[in-house]
């Protein structure tokens, strides 16, 4: 067996079952699970249509680098959405089988674990998918801490040169999970110009661009962030996306990679090997979904609806506020005036569960501890995936909680 695999932690989720072990919720609340972000609006019924009357493609293996029109379509997405030329589509993009297991495997394929000293860095707290990714490559995870005073923008500045030199991925996520922060155009620069002086690779994780609550000031992209500052060969530079949020289809499993072409090319060699081709009625169905914005932004509309109602319920006991973009709400736990102290993230999702069966994540099992400190601590990430009425349901139970503390 791979010794690597030793090093990888259990998922947050299964730290929540062991969290939860020999707990017994009061049979008179029903369960609200907000702890995990699956989209719960309804799939677009044009998507399932278009998924349906394209089965007769399972009797054909698929292509790794998919069909040309969901590559066309996908470019002209990129096109549409932030208003900068299409990508090639023959050349800077690759139809994936969900953000998830491309984030994974890109890794493998930029990653010379063989070199001392290898590092991998990723924002802390962290989608768990980048350390894992990074271990398996044979390198070492380096966490960049966000914190509240830093307005949860990545601590860059606590990075030295030595740990820039040994760098050869940075995964950002953009809006961010679970903070939402997006990331500043200023900021993207920076990434850059440190790209360009030590080299690395930058993993660009945009799952949750498209969920945003005005229409007038959509998230900043990494290829727009990129167009705007004249790189327009996307040097060192891969976005990754997904209908999942988008569109509501987590069991689509289905998104795409953009960007520099000569790590495209890469990429596909590897995943030729890997045997990752995404099926013919699901790159038909993807087609179709790229293809359209109405259900985006009525699915935007319902966002906004729970945010504008449940935000003020849960900010009266936890501090936390809507962010820039995403369905999380990043939301700290409650001060406890007999220690000065706030109550911790596990406790509170503990009790919570226990009490009044809502589900929500503990912040640390999100986080790593660095630079002495673990950011993900004392915080709850709140995902707002339910329904507008399970929603408030949860927000009022939270408060009813808060309250008895």
């Amino acid at each position: 067996m791979n010794p690597r695999l030793d090093l990888l932690q259990p998922y947050p989720f299964e730290k929540l079952r062991q969290l939860f072990a020999g707990i017994s919720p009061p049979t008179e609340f029903t369960e609200i699970k907000l702890s995990i972000g699956e989209p719960q609006h309804a799939t677009p019924a044009f998507i399932v249509a278009a998924l349906t009357r394209h089965l007769g493609g399972l009797a054909n293996y698929p292509t790794t680098q998919g069909s040309a029109p969901l590559r066309e379509a996908i470019a002209a997405w990129i096109a549409r959405r932030y208003g900068i030329p299409a990508p090639a589509a023959a050349t800077q993009i690759l139809p994936v089988n969900g953000s998830r297991e491309a984030l994974f495997a890109f890794a493998q394929t930029v990653v010379d674990g063989s070199r001392p000293g290898a590092r991998v860095l990723c924002p802390n707290p962290f989608y768990q998918i980048y350390e894992g990714a990074a271990l398996l490559a044979g390198a070492t995870p380096h966490f960049i801490n966000i914190l509240h005073e830093h307005d949860f923008e990545m601590d860059l500045a606590a990075i030295d040169d030595d740990t820039w030199r040994h760098t050869q991925l940075l995964f950002v996520c953009s809006p961010g999970n679970p903070t939402g922060k997006v990331m500043a155009l200023e900021t993207w620069q920076l990434l850059f110009e440190l790209s360009d002086r030590f080299g690395f690779v930058i993993a660009s994780d945009e799952c949750y661009s498209e969920i945003y609550f005005d229409e007038t000031a959509k998230p900043l992209g990494g290829l727009e962030a990129a167009r705007k500052l004249g790189r327009d060969d996307y040097k060192n530079l891969v976005m990754f996306s997904s209908l999942s949020k988008r569109s509501n289809v987590p069991g689509l499993r289905s998104g795409f990679v953009a960007g520099d072409a000569r790590l495209i090319a890469k990429f596909l060699l590897y995943r030729t090997y890997h045997g990752s081709a995404m099926s013919p009625p699901v790159q038909a169905a993807s087609t179709a979904a790229w293809n359209d914005e109405a259900h985006v932004i009525e699915n935007r509309r319902l966002y906004v609806e729970k945010f504008q109602q449940v935000t003020p319920i849960v900010a009266e006991y936890l501090d936390t506020e809507v962010p820039d973009a995403g369905f999380y709400l990043w939301a700290q736990t409650p001060l406890q005036e007999t220690t000065g102290r706030h109550l911790s993230d596990t406790e509170f999702a503990r009790e919570l569960h226990h009490q009044y069966n809502v589900t929500v994540l503990p912040g640390s099992f999100l986080a790593r501890e660095a630079g002495g400190v673990n950011p993900g601590e004392n915080y709850v990430r709140i995902a707002l995936v339910a329904s507008l009425d399970e929603c408030l349901e949860a927000a009022r139970r939270i408060a009813m909680y808060s309250r008895s503390l």
